[in-house]
């Protein structure tokens, strides 16, 4: 029966647009996590032998730090079992196939796809032709 589910189309998913522009910065790996990464709305902080590096709300990062900013997010509308399959490859593929770039950070109970703000409308309109639904 698993078998068959994995094999399977997920069906479309449902997006929420979040509020406010984010940015990605990055600090070296030995960098303690600072103050200003943490606050209101959705934040991820990773960390490898390489770097930290830290996504939020683009006002609240320092001018100094090195970031890419002038993202928009969207919340997967689950939760997902850990064991679906396709589910974030059905919201990637149609926008990385018509060249938009993505950047995705998966939760526990979820996953946040980002992209450029300047393709943020393709990017809306490249979902709903994909069968995905913007809430």
């Amino acid at each position: 029966m698993t078998a068959n589910r994995s094999a399977t189309k997920p069906a479309g998913i449902r997006l929420k647009k979040l509020p406010g522009l984010y940015a990605i910065s990055r600090l070296g790996a030995g960098h303690g996590i600072p103050d200003w990464a943490d606050g209101p709305g959705f934040v991820s902080i990773a960390r490898t032998e390489d770097e930290l590096s830290i996504t939020c709300l683009q006002d609240r990062v320092p001018d100094s730090v090195r970031q890419d900013s002038d993202w928009v997010a969207f919340k997967f509308e689950g939760p997902f079992a850990f064991g679906e399959t396709g589910i974030v490859l059905s919201v990637v593929r149609p926008l990385s196939e018509n060249g938009l770039g993505v950047f995705v950070v998966s939760t526990f109970d979820g996953d946040q796809l980002l992209v450029k703000a300047a393709d943020g409308a393709a990017a809306i309109r490249l979902l709903g032709e994909a069968g995905h639904t913007l809430l």
